[in-house]
């Protein structure tokens, strides 16, 4: 008897991908999106930190804002390869992930990581 295991499920953020903590990188859900977002953003994947999205909420419309500046963007789901995929565009002060990936990608260069 084969059991299949489900893919976790998906939030896209300003164009990075995230499961549904707002993590790049869980160990509740076993998600690990630093591969796809680093080749999104043209960078070669490396073993580095994974980033997190800052906290969202959705509002009284259903649209996600940021907690911090309170920026609207908006929502959408899709069916995405079996899984369902929810997008959230909007601020991007919070948001700028090519700039936090880079960071991130520093910071494990000069720990040795590769």
């Amino acid at each position: 008897m084969s059991t299949e295991v489900a893919a976790p499920a998906t939030i896209e953020v300003n164009d990075a991908y995230f499961c549904t903590h707002f993590k790049e990188v869980c160990g509740d859900c076993g998600y690990d999106g630093r591969e796809e977002n680093d080749a999104f953003f043209g960078f070669d994947p490396i073993d580095r930190e994974g980033i997190e999205c800052p906290p969202a909420i959705i509002n009284k419309d259903g649209v996600y804002q940021c907690k911090k500046h309170a920026l609207t963007g908006q929502m959408r789901s899709l069916l995405y390869q079996w899984d369902e995929l929810t997008i959230i565009e909007g601020c991007n002060q919070c948001y700028g992930w090519k700039k936090q990936i880079n960071r991130a990608r520093t910071a494990a260069k000069k720990a040795g990581k590769k």
